[in-house]
């Protein structure tokens, strides 16, 4: 799949955790106490992070990001045999300043300066979307940060995504929807927007429906698609 330029794009909708803040950052930070379990922590605590959310939305169990992040950061450290509460009060306080990748400052201020509406669409709680957003500081170049608390449900519920269509004024067609995770595109191109896919580590695309109009391997690419440059 490669990139496509879309039409009539008024507004750039991101997800926030693996699409403008780096997942993997807290455990990196981390690498002198972890050793050579950084990386299993991470790439665990990510993928249990996930599981909870879908799971907790199937069951009808919903609570905060932050509690889900948690939950997963727990699981992780005891299959990894951790046990050391002041590094896991330290990995889940790096967790509200996640790095940002280096291209998202100037690719949000891009599409602001040329007119376009910027949003984060996101599972993070409030708390932790504001933490990110402050350390970032890029919350001059978004008009909005959504979470999926105004409506208790976690991504790929439909109710998520028509959070952007009530809060930006604008129909799901005519927005573009940013996304590293495969299954969030998915589902954002199900509900109706223009999708591309931030395939920043090269993986292989699910085997599900509706996949994203456009791959890039960063947001770098995202304003020439938009018509922003």
């Amino acid at each position: 799949m490669s990139a496509e330029s879309f039409n009539d794009i008024g507004a750039c909708v991101f997800d926030a955790y693996g699409t403008l803040f780096d997942v993997n950052a807290a455990a990196a930070h981390c690498q002198e106490e972890l050793g050579d379990r950084w990386q299993p922590l991470a790439e665990m605590w990510r993928l249990k992070q996930l599981q909870y959310t879908w799971l907790r939305g199937l069951m009808g169990r919903h609570t905060d990001f932050w509690q889900v992040t948690g939950d997963a950061l727990d699981y992780a450290m005891e299959s990894l045999g951790l046990s050391d509460n002041a590094l896991r009060e330290w990995l889940m306080d790096l967790y509200l300043s996640l790095d940002a990748y280096p291209e998202v400052k100037n690719v949000l201020t891009t599409l602001k300066s040329s007119g376009f509406k910027t949003a984060i669409l996101s599972n993070g709680s409030p708390k932790m979307l504001d933490a990110a957003v402050a350390n970032a500081g890029i919350g001059d170049v978004l008009d909005a940060i959504l979470t999926v608390e105004d409506v208790g449900v976690f991504k790929p519920h439909p109710s998520v995504y028509q959070m952007g269509v009530e809060h930006l004024g604008l129909p799901a067609d005519q927005m573009s929807f940013q996304s590293s995770n495969a299954w969030d595109a998915a589902a954002a191109s199900a509900f109706g927007y223009r999708v591309v896919w931030i395939n920043r580590f090269g993986q292989a695309r699910e085997r599900i429906p509706e996949p994203p109009h456009a791959e890039i391997t960063t947001l770098d690419g995202l304003p020439a698609i938009v018509g922003a440059a």
